[in-house]
């Protein structure tokens, strides 16, 4: 078959449409009321995602339009704070269940944080080890998946289990097997689209956490442009209430 660009924009306005229409039908509020609870309590969204879903991460922390209390943990943190070369930094990595001891010992975690975890097939070791190391210390688990995907892939984590069956919310990014929507040939598709659909839920959760807050007569921690008159110093005052537990640019 022939895939146009209307064709690609089409899935695309389709699975969003949905997304907000399931969002303002109350789907996404219970991982809104974590979220919030989290920032009323003093803690912070902690945002983990590894290949192309560290892009929904980034969609989350530190961002223009963003939530202030979040913070970004990547893979690179092993050695950007921890005591591991460069060398340790492979595509395979992220399938690593033993990554997940030194990652959080490095990682500026504390009591009230909630987790927020976005993996398209929900079942690399460091993906589901996080989620685990996250319930086993008392934290609630966010979890963002194609769970048409993840249903039909085997584990990855020495326990046995995806991202999905661990999560205390479970939110589908309404990516297919494989992620492309375009069948090209017989064996050839394009058009991914969880990359798509990760970043809208993303802001589709920073919205409904802005709106609650400040329907509650709060004002929202939010992040303004750096490149506008005074959005440094807004941000910076912002930023100093939890002092070294930010991390930007890394």
């Amino acid at each position: 078959m022939s895939a146009s660009p209307l064709d690609l924009l089409h899935e695309a306005e389709d699975r969003l449409e949905r997304l907000a229409a399931d969002a303002q039908a109350g789907a996404l509020d219970p991982a809104i009321a974590l979220m919030v609870e989290a920032i009323r309590a003093g803690g912070i969204i902690q945002a983990f995602g590894t290949g192309h879903s560290e892009a929904f991460a980034m969609e989350i922390a530190g961002r223009a339009g963003g939530l202030i209390p979040t913070n970004r943990i990547a893979l690179r943190d092993i050695v950007l704070h921890g005591a591991r070369s460069v060398d340790v930094l492979t595509g395979s990595l992220e399938r690593e269940p033993w990554v997940v001891d030194e990652l959080m010992t490095v990682s500026p975690v504390t009591e009230h944080d909630v987790f927020l975890i976005a993996s398209n097939s929900g079942v690399n070791g460091s993906i589901v080890g996080v989620a685990l190391w996250a319930k086993e210390h008392g934290h609630a688990v966010i979890a963002v998946t194609s769970l048409d995907h993840t249903a039909r892939v085997e584990p990855k984590h020495p326990s046995g289990r995806r991202l999905s069956e661990v999560a205390d919310v479970v939110i589908d990014n309404l990516a297919p097997y494989g992620d492309s929507t375009l069948q090209l040939t017989d064996t050839i598709s394009a058009g991914a689209i969880s990359s798509i659909t990760a970043a809208f839920i993303a802001q589709l959760l920073t919205l409904g956490v802005a709106r609650t807050m400040a329907d509650a007569g709060e004002v929202p921690p939010m992040y303004i442009s750096a490149n506008i008159p005074g959005g440094d110093e807004h941000n910076a005052a912002l930023e100093a209430h939890y002092l070294d537990r930010l991390r930007r640019g890394d």
